[in-house]
């Protein structure tokens, strides 16, 4: 199934993350998403969850690693980091497994501790260093603008890469250019927020005791609104996260009409990750407010 033999690569990962190789009682691959492999381990050491990629960049997972921290660092909820390295030609993140049923107040916790993270500010946009969305690198170099830095780092750079790999027309990145300039006037300037960067549900997962546990962060300090709206991008999340959000950090005025503008940028990263069927959606965009 994967092309090589797990134990083999699960010894000498184990042997470098814990100093010794417990036992394997139970090997099973799990869904890593459309980037990663993925499996969970059952030893006599306890049970983990190891993640892995032969192409990705060899910093993928230790910057991973500092957003997670990093998000820990500010009371959200992250699985234990164990060990990262690379072996047999293969990039891993060795973490806790951890699977649960959701309690009852699972989506209203979440919301008040995004809140919560979104409080955390600091003098500019961006972050000390760059990461990564899906396996294309994420560009923070500081700015003093969060509209700006929005439109320079993020639409910017995933519309120009589409327009490279060819994946949209000059026509559409003139029309984009055209929208740029009316950014400004229909986005709120807010202070820098720390967002999670890539907060959708399969990013979510549920901790034994039953809240949720924040994974695969791309972590920056941007405008909270566009993280709001990206987790609508995909059906949304249960109506108790967004009015704890909302009640704990209350967005401007006329919100839901900004959603779609904040979500071109997960669909340029769509697009330039698995290609033009994210395209009409980026399109019906761009046509509705030029």
């Amino acid at each position: 199934m994967f092309g090589f033999e797990p134990a083999d690569f699960l010894e000498v990962v184990f042997l470098e993350s814990l100093g010794k190789v417990p036992e394997i009682e139970h090997f099973q691959a799990v869904s890593g998403g459309c980037i990663n492999n993925a499996a969970k381990v059952a030893t006599k050491a306890g049970v983990f969850f190891i993640k892995w990629n032969e192409n990705s960049a060899e910093d993928t997972f230790t910057v991973e690693i500092k957003g997670l921290q990093t998000l820990a660092s500010c009371g959200i909820p992250t699985p234990q980091i164990i060990g990262t390295g690379r072996q047999r030609g293969k990039n891993y993140l060795l973490l806790e497994y951890l699977e649960g049923y959701p309690k009852k107040t699972f989506w209203e916790d979440l919301g008040k501790n995004l809140a919560r993270l979104h409080r955390h500010s600091q003098d500019f946009f961006g972050l000390e260093y760059d990461n990564y969305i899906g396996t294309l690198r994420q560009s923070n170099d500081p700015m003093y603008d969060g509209v700006q830095f929005f439109i320079e780092k993020r639409l910017k750079v995933q519309a120009g890469l589409a327009f490279y790999n060819g994946l949209v027309q000059k026509s559409l990145l003139e029309q984009l250019e055209k929208l740029y300039e009316k950014l400004p006037q229909i986005l709120p300037q807010e202070k820098p927020a720390l967002l999670h960067g890539d907060l959708w549900s399969g990013n979510i997962i549920t901790h034994n005791k039953g809240f949720a546990v924040l994974i695969d962060p791309a972590i920056y300090y941007g405008l909270r609104e566009a993280e709001i709206a990206f987790t609508m991008l995909f059906g949304g999340f249960d109506r108790d996260f967004y009015e704890a959000y909302t009640y704990h950090f209350p967005l401007e005025k006329d919100f839901a009409e900004r959603v779609s503008l904040y979500n071109l940028y997960p669909l340029l990263v769509h697009l330039n990750l698995f290609g033009k069927a994210y395209l009409p959606a980026i399109e019906r965009t761009v046509n509705k407010f030029l």
